[in-house]
């Protein structure tokens, strides 16, 4: 539980500044903005670890892990709203294809969730548990991404 209150704490932190800078945006995609970059940072240790890029470090590895697999288990329908796609929001990368295909959408999510318990359980093993799990993770983090995220 502590580790889930920090990782809503450190969402709101980075969401705080994007909701003062971004007067105009919707702040059910400010709050999606500021969860993604979350899991992204975590994601950005693990996976730096994972490629040799930076030392494997068990704790930072496990604690990365951690962070990922709590933000994957938000309820994060609220930050989904209909009107909040790229077409109808600004500062939205979100296809309409979420709306039009939610079940497959929260397929994505779910399979997120089932990649980031096992990446929590695998991260502060050693460097071959956490490089044999992040395909997992990469790949369901991917597969939403090219489904229902715009290209930058």
């Amino acid at each position: 539980m502590p580790r889930l209150l920090t990782a809503l704490a450190t969402a709101a932190a980075l969401a705080l500044p994007t909701l003062a800078t971004a007067q105009d945006m919707n702040p059910n995609v400010a709050a999606r903005h500021a969860v993604m970059d979350v899991l992204a940072y975590n994601l950005g240790q693990i996976g730096g670890m994972a490629q040799g890029r930076m030392p494997y470090d068990a704790a930072v590895a496990s604690a990365a892990a951690n962070n990922i697999y709590h933000l994957s288990m938000l309820d994060i329908a609220p930050m989904f709203a209909e009107g909040t796609d790229n077409a109808s929001a600004q500062g939205s990368r979100a296809l309409p294809a979420i709306w039009t295909d939610m079940d497959g959408f929260n397929a994505r999510w779910a399979a997120l969730q089932t990649a980031a318990e096992a990446m929590k359980d695998a991260a502060g093993t050693d460097l071959a548990s956490l490089q044999g799990a992040m395909g997992g993770l990469g790949g369901a983090c991917g597969a939403c991404h090219q489904t229902y995220r715009q290209p930058q």
